[in-house]
C-alpha cells in the first residue's frame, strides 16, 4: 500500500479507521424493546424474544476508501458464549492498512464491547429509545427510533417491520452521536432475519463521511452456523442468503 505522510492526511486515514471501528457495532443489540405498550408495532415491541447467547458465524467484511484509492477484505470465523467473543482470521487480501487498522480493528473492538459488557447500550430497548409511529411501505411497517442520549451506538432513524409488526426486518440511520470531529456523518442499515426462531443481523451496511477523505463505505454479512447452542437448519440459512 502507499505509505501515507504524517499530516492531516495521515490523520483522516486513522480517523476513517475509528469511524469504521465504531460504526459497525452500532445497532448490534437485537433484545426487543419493552415499550411501548400500543401504537403500530405493539406486537414486536411487546414481544419476549429469546436472547441470543452463543453463536459461530463464518463473517465476510469489505471497507473502502473512495477518495484514497484504498480497500480491503477480510473473512473470519466469530464465535459469541460465556466465554466472550472470538474470531480467527480465515482470509484476508487488499490493503494492509485498511485490514489492520479498520477490519481488524472493528472485530478487536467488538471483542472490548463484550468483554465490557456494553452491548446493552446499542439494543433497541425502551432504555435506549423513544418510539414513534410512521407512515407505512409497501408491506412493511415502520417505527421512529429517536434515542434518549448521545451515543455512538445508537442509531438515530427507524426500524422495519414485517407487515404484522411481528418482526424486525432493519434498522436505518444516522449515528445520534459522531465517532469524532474528523467524521461528520455516519450511515448505518442494518438487516435482519429469524432464523429457527432466534433473530439476528445476516448483513450491515455503513457509509461514513469523513472530512478531507470524502465517503467511506463497508459491507459485512453474517452466516450462521450455530445459534444459540442449536445447528441452524439448511432452510434458515437460505432464508439468511436471500
Amino acid at each position: 500500500m502507499q505509505q501515507l505522510k504524517v499530516g492531516t492526511r495521515t490523520r483522516t486515514n486513522l480517523q476513517w479507521a475509528l469511524g469504521f471501528t465504531l460504526l459497525l457495532t452500532a445497532a448490534t443489540g437485537v433484545g426487543a424493546a419493552e415499550e411501548p405498550s400500543s401504537g403500530p408495532a405493539e406486537r414486536f415491541l411487546a414481544a419476549r424474544e429469546e436472547p441470543v447467547t452463543q453463536y459461530r458465524a463464518y463473517r465476510r467484511m469489505h471497507a473502502r476508501s473512495e477518495h484514497f484509492n484504498q480497500e480491503a477484505w477480510l473473512e473470519a470465523w466469530t464465535e459469541l458464549d460465556q466465554r466472550g467473543f472470538r474470531y480467527t482470521i480465515v482470509s484476508e487480501k487488499g490493503s494492509e492498512y485498511v485490514r489492520n487498522k479498520v477490519l481488524k480493528a472493528v472485530l478487536n473492538r467488538e471483542q472490548e464491547l463484550v468483554a465490557g459488557g456494553d452491548c446493552r447500550r446499542s439494543e433497541i430497548t425502551a432504555d435506549n429509545y423513544e418510539f414513534q409511529a410512521a407512515p407505512e411501505g409497501d408491506g412493511e411497517r415502520q417505527v421512529i427510533l429517536k434515542p434518549k442520549r448521545k451515543d455512538v451506538l445508537l442509531v438515530d432513524g427507524r426500524m422495519v417491520l414485517s407487515q404484522d409488526g411481528s418482526d424486525l426486518l432493519r434498522v436505518e440511520g444516522r449515528l445520534s452521536k459522531n465517532p469524532s470531529f474528523w467524521t461528520s456523518l455516519v450511515n448505518v442499515i442494518r438487516h435482519y432475519a429469524r432464523l429457527d426462531g432466534v433473530r439476528v443481523p445476516v448483513s450491515t451496511e455503513s457509509v461514513a463521511k469523513v472530512k478531507f477523505a470524502g465517503l467511506s463505505r463497508m459491507e459485512v454479512q453474517y452466516e450462521y452456523e450455530t445459534i444459540n447452542g442449536r445447528p441452524v437448519s439448511l432452510a434458515a440459512r437460505q432464508i439468511a442468503s436471500r
